[in-house]
């Protein structure tokens, strides 16, 4: 028994429906050979990789129809793949990264379930460089500034693995993380365009929620696409 309860959920993101292997609920942990301890992932942490969260149906949503075309893309804090998933049914060069050490698991389990092609999937944690990992044309992430810490670590990674003229998209429930984030990117000379997003039901406007991307020189307000 893997000591952890999941669940089966359907999600429908861009026209199409993925069957999603979760975890049951936010009281879910199993840790019984401290791999996650030794991740720096706590109990209180553990199962959050394992949900479907509004900020990554936003991120899928506009993977769904983002210009992907010769682009080699990275997605950091994949947790349950959902934008991955989208991207791979599209044909699309992904790799999805995660330092959960059930994250590989599920990725591969709800691509079985969709019967897509096994994503590529690296363990990454965001403050140890990776030299095997390579440069990327497009990083995404949702929800993925929720410490402070993270706002400096992600722009270090961007340092390490975009190329000159990548993008970054980043889905951001409106945590206060997301300036000090942006003046780091700013140094890199990029600059940034936001559209605010309903991420859930109950949001009004304006709504909190947004959808920031990120890129050198020329805004890209015409190429995200509008979300409702």
């Amino acid at each position: 028994m893997p000591g952890y309860a999941t669940r089966l959920l359907t999600v429908r993101l861009g026209g199409h429906d993925y069957r999603i292997r979760a975890l049951s609920d936010l009281q879910q942990f199993a840790d019984p050979t401290g791999q996650a301890h030794r991740a720096g992932i706590s109990s209180s942490l553990w199962s959050l990789f394992g949900q479907v969260w509004p900020s990554g149906r936003v991120l899928a949503e506009a993977m769904s129809s983002f210009d992907v075309a010769g682009k080699r893309i990275l997605e950091l804090g994949c947790g349950l793949g959902l934008s991955s998933l989208v991207l791979a049914k599209r044909g699309a060069d992904v790799v999805a990264s995660d330092h959960h050490p059930l994250a590989e698991s599920f990725l591969a389990y709800n691509a079985g379930l969709n019967e897509l092609p096994a994503v590529t999937y690296r363990d990454l944690p965001w403050t140890t460089p990776d030299a095997t990992l390579g440069s990327f044309d497009l990083i995404i992430g949702s929800d993925i500034l929720y410490e402070r810490d993270h706002a400096a670590q992600i722009a270090a990674m961007m340092l390490r693995h975009a190329n000159p003229d990548a993008e970054l998209l980043v889905t951001d429930p409106g945590r206060g993380n997301s300036a000090p984030f942006t003046r780091a990117m700013a140094e890199q000379g990029y600059e940034v365009t936001e559209r605010r997003s309903r991420f859930n039901e109950k949001d009004i406007e304006p709504f909190r929620g947004r959808l920031l991307s990120y890129r050198r020189g020329t805004p890209m307000a015409s190429a995200v696409p509008a979300l409702q």
